[in-house]
């Protein structure tokens, strides 16, 4: 059994505010471990240790943070296995995926690292003789970063990488179903000389120590990835805080097939888009645009594709996809496959022989015969089922493509460069992609939507600096 600690000014605790115990999502009558959770108390406790860390931190030269960066990294690296198997056993993600998550956070660490000696700001002319006028980039302070379960070690690292590097402290509250994985990940970063005071690791609900944080915490900024309705109620608070804030909320992307599509290229770029991580990606694929003349070779290569999926336990090495995260999204998933199998035409689905009751196994379904407003259209699901429209021509695929309230990202498949690169100005997101799947951006390129995905700042990349940090103009009178 594992258990959940909090790591606050460099100091392990377990707190005392009630527990939950971990059942393994792909049998669910193993307990993998219990979470600890924290109370009002221990959050407070949390932001005042990083303030304290914040002088000595901040006051380090970009390189040394960059050097303390490349050590997590290491230790990271070298424990692989083991923190991909915790979080294969909390939150259901197939070892084989989990391992590659892992080693993109390596790779974060490694890209943040390097950014340390990276020359930024710029000598601005002034209008006066004899003035040196240019400006360089400053810390925020402390910033609290919020992270959900189905990026358990990438998503918490793309935030906390950069955050550092800029010369911020951070208090870091997961997701419930994430934190096993977290306290093993923070010692990992203990035991390779994680600076005291400068990551504090609070394990509790949003909904008893968000509040808290949000609220009541002296915090300069908040960095949170989850569902919009939540992004939208952090983003009012900050706001009337004057706390610098940025949300990735949900999605609802669209893969556009074309008639003139290479179908051997499309069709297993978008099973993994839907189906991979089962489909518990805010940049899965989730509608299908099919130009009409193609619908039949399409349907049926799809056909052919979804019947070669491995559905499995999360440490088989061969699955595809496992079970979803936890009993809650279950029953959320279930109602829409309910919904989907009452209301609409079942295109495609994958069988398997993992038996039903073991864990929060979900058939991969496609659907189609459901209008462009029906709900399995508009709302996301964060599950394995995805939805077929058919498009009359290129500018009605475009049109059904962006009618949705979110703009995180968006694919088009096409052996037409040109039809290609309309694409990538008429789709309403913020990442967009030809011959590739929705998801799966890479660590090094800005993450983030537009609409409702998001409030309109970018991740990873050095998008993320940006977000993390102040622009100081200066201004020294020499002659």
């Amino acid at each position: 059994m594992i258990h959940s600690q909090n790591y606050i000014g460099g100091e392990w605790s377990i707190p005392t505010d009630g527990e939950l115990i971990v059942h393994n999502p792909s049998n669910v009558k193993e307990q993998v471990g219990i979470v600890h959770l924290s109370g009002a108390s221990e959050v407070l406790h949390a932001e005042q240790a990083a303030r304290s860390a914040l002088p000595g931190w901040a006051g380090l030269s970009p390189a040394k943070r960059g050097d303390t960066l490349g050590r997590l990294a290491t230790a990271l690296e070298a424990n692989v296995e083991t923190l991909a198997t915790i979080a294969s056993r909390e939150m259901g993600k197939p070892i084989s995926e989990m391992k590659g998550e892992v080693m993109r956070g390596v790779n974060l660490l490694k890209y943040y690292a390097a950014e340390g000696v990276r020359s930024h700001g710029s000598v601005i002319p002034a209008s006066e003789a004899g003035v040196l006028q240019y400006t360089k980039r400053v810390p925020l302070g402390v910033v609290g970063i919020i992270t959900p379960w189905n990026f358990p070690v990438a998503i918490p690292i793309w935030k906390i990488a950069p955050a550092l590097l800029c010369g911020n402290t951070v208090v870091w509250k997961p997701a419930e179903f994430a934190c096993l994985t977290a306290t093993k990940m923070i010692e990992i970063f203990v035991d390779a000389g994680l600076p005291a005071g400068i990551i504090n690791l609070v394990i509790g609900k949003g909904s008893k120590i968000g509040d808290v944080l949000l609220e009541h915490c002296n915090l300069n900024a908040i960095s949170f990835t989850g569902s919009t309705s939540t992004g939208q109620r952090i983003a009012a608070i900050c706001a009337r805080r004057n706390i610098k804030y940025q949300t990735e909320m949900g999605g609802k992307n669209a893969a556009v097939v074309l008639k003139d599509a290479d179908l051997d290229l499309a069709i297993p770029a978008i099973l993994s888009g839907a189906f991979r991580s089962a489909g518990q990606k805010c940049t899965a694929t989730s509608r299908i645009i099919v130009e009409r003349e193609i619908m039949p070779s399409f349907t049926a290569a799809l056909q052919k594709g979804m019947e070669a999926l491995i559905m499995a336990p999360a440490l088989d090495a061969k699955a595809y996809l496992g079970p979803v995260a936890s009993s809650s999204q279950y029953d959320s998933v279930m109602s829409y496959v309910t919904m989907a199998r009452e209301q609409a035409q079942v295109v495609a689905e994958c069988k398997s022989d993992v038996a039903d009751g073991e864990g929060y196994f979900i058939h991969p379904l496609v659907v189609s015969g459901v209008s462009s407003d029906h709900p399995l259209v508009q709302e996301e699901i964060f599950g394995p089922v995805a939805v077929v429209l058919e498009a009359d021509n290129y500018e009605h695929a475009v049109a059904l493509c962006n009618a949705t309230i979110f703009g995180l990202s968006a694919s088009v498949f096409t052996q037409d460069l040109n039809q290609g690169l309309r694409f990538l100005d008429d789709a309403e997101v913020g990442m967009v992609r030809v011959n590739q799947e929705t998801a799966g951006v890479e660590y090094q390129a800005p993450f983030g939507g537009t609409k409702w995905s998001s409030s309109h700042t970018r991740e990873q990349g050095q998008a993320a600096l940006d977000f993390y940090s102040e622009v100081k103009t200066c201004a020294i009178k020499y002659s």
